[in-house]
């Protein structure tokens, strides 16, 4: 059934000419091509890098494994579905208008199937109603603020999220502080202003306040993204310690923040717990802060479970790179297999790409396989947002002889316990009591 949206865009394209119709149509027609054209954005520059950077080469290994038929079951087609995939790599940085003027000149002027990508809530959420008017299938691989879905893209189309939101980070370490580390009493928070971080500090101390009945909150900080400098926060945490003190810090701004809190001595009067902290790790290495809790937007990186597939990119990404993969590494991965799976089921034969409609149809509610040995279901907002387990450890020290941290305590919580159910908003169904949830 054509939406309100679509029935407009289609009245806007025909009232201009019909001859200006007829490449927007042929795109999303399914036929036989030489590739498949898809942009890819991720940080490539600034602080947002330390991130963006993995990401890429971790979407390139992928692309190049693909084309030569040689990722492991259930991904061995070439390419997606036959086709080969064709890359077009685009920085993120740059701010929000920056952005969709770039999506706008990935659809209407390079002509991409399909867009993945885009790390930064604040571009998720302004691009979301660009997407929907250009039809253009579009997969956000990594930002995971609730509103996106609940409040700006409310009936998506073309906009797909099969990374998890950031809820199910928050829930599960509440849960994990309270199961692991029960004298744990006071919390503070130093997180980025904007709605990441915004989002994050809210649902953690919702989930904290559900389960534990006499938790105190010290300081709550929240400075600019990408600021590098954290004098004045890392004062206030010294002046009035907590025992608890949640980051959800990402990129550079993780790295920048833990090795100034280390060289102020703060880990010996905070327990640090980071959100994204197996990105820490990967960029500060042994001068990561020992006793930190570490998470990995779910289970990615040192986390994954061992299968095949999760083996093989292990293996391939060490190969490549000469270093094991990090969080962002695997998390690109799973958005680019997320879009080959959609369109290997859409049902069109071996060599043709299918039409985005269908591969629309075949990505809302489907279940894949990742790379981190965890599934993902498109089980939220009518299918359009993904859920998987997560887990959690603690940083306990560098194995000089593996070249590799050691990460103990580790725990997986099921996806159904640490994401809100279909139809609920994520901080009202966490202040209800998790109704609904599966643990």
């Amino acid at each position: 059934m054509m939406t309100a949206l679509q029935h407009s865009l289609t009245t806007r394209l025909c009232a201009a000419t019909c001859l200006a119709a007829v490449p927007f149509v042929a795109a999303n027609s399914a036929l036989a091509q030489d590739s498949v054209k898809i942009g890819f954005v991720y940080f490539l520059s600034g602080a947002g890098a330390a991130y963006g950077t993995p990401a890429r080469d971790g979407a390139k290994l992928m692309v190049d494994a693909l084309n030569a038929g040689e990722v492991p079951a259930p991904y061995q087609a070439t390419g997606i579905n036959g086709v080969s995939i064709e890359p077009i790599f685009i920085d993120e940085a740059g701010g929000v208008r920056k952005q969709i003027a770039e999506y706008r000149r990935l659809v209407e002027r390079e002509g991409v199937d399909m867009v993945l990508g885009y790390t930064s809530s604040s571009n998720c959420n302004a691009l979301a109603p660009i997407i929907e008017e250009l039809q253009t299938l579009t997969n956000f691989f990594h930002c995971g603020n609730p509103q996106l879905f609940e409040e700006i893209d409310t009936d998506p189309v073309y906009a797909f999220r099969s990374s998890p939101m950031g809820t199910m980070d928050q829930v599960a370490l509440a849960r994990y502080v309270t199961e692991e580390f029960p004298d744990i009493k006071t919390v503070s928070g130093v997180n980025q202003d904007y709605s990441w971080g915004q989002d994050n500090w809210a649902e953690f101390q919702a989930a904290m306040n559900v389960l534990s009945d006499d938790v105190e909150y010290k300081n709550a900080l929240f400075p600019s993204l990408g600021a590098g400098e954290y004098g004045s926060e890392l004062s206030a945490l010294a002046s009035d310690p907590a025992d608890l003190t949640f980051v959800s810090f990402w990129g550079g701004d993780a790295d920048a923040l833990m090795l100034q809190a280390a060289s102020r001595g703060l880990g010996s009067s905070t327990r640090f717990a980071f959100t994204l902290g197996t990105g820490a790790i990967d960029g500060l290495g042994k001068n990561t802060i020992d006793g930190t809790i570490v998470g990995s937007r779910g289970p990615n990186s040192y986390l994954a479970k061992e299968t095949e597939l999760s083996t093989w990119f292990a293996d391939a990404y060490q190969k490549a790179y000469d270093k094991y993969p990090p969080m962002a590494a695997y998390v690109a991965a799973q958005g680019l297999l997320a879009v080959k799976a959609a369109a290997e089921a859409a049902g069109a034969p071996a060599g043709d790409l299918p039409d985005t409609d269908a591969i629309v149809s075949a990505f809302e509610g489907m279940t894949f396989d990742t790379v981190n040995g965890y599934p993902i279901s498109m089980a939220l907002h009518n299918g359009h947002q993904g859920i998987s387990d997560t887990g959690y450890g603690v940083y306990t020290g560098w194995d000089s002889e593996k070249d590799a941290p050691i990460i103990e305590q580790i725990k997986i919580y099921d996806a159904k316990c640490v994401n809100p159910p279909e139809g609920q908003k994520a901080l009202e169904w966490i202040k209800s009591g998790f109704e609904g949830a599966s643990c």
